[in-house]
């Protein structure tokens, strides 16, 4: 079966990183970082081949998936399925 190139922005990219670090450095460990990229991962590998799983958001053409406390943002055609952001769904956007 065809399973979709999967593409990170820059930006979504960058989340990642960010919070597989504050992870790292929050328990003087990189194994939950681990265990939640291994989680996203595995997410992404559905979501590839199953991209409607996500739910509809009020942007066109974007959906949302939720792994655990985070909120996966992407889009997907019949080849991609690029990854706009990635964030934590707990955190306050009007207090950043």
């Amino acid at each position: 079966m065809f399973k979709r190139k999967i593409i990170w922005t820059v930006v979504a990219n960058q989340e990642l990183q960010e919070i597989l670090s504050y992870w790292i450095i929050r328990n003087h460990s990189n194994r939950y970082s681990i265990h939640l990229k291994n989680l996203i991962m595995e997410t992404l590998d559905l979501l590839r081949e199953y991209p409607e799983m996500g739910r509809n958001t009020n942007q066109v053409n974007v959906r949302v998936k939720i792994i655990r406390d985070y909120l996966l943002f992407y889009q997907f055609d019949d080849f991609t399925l690029t990854i706009l952001s990635i964030w934590d769904a707990r955190r306050n956007k009007k207090r950043e």
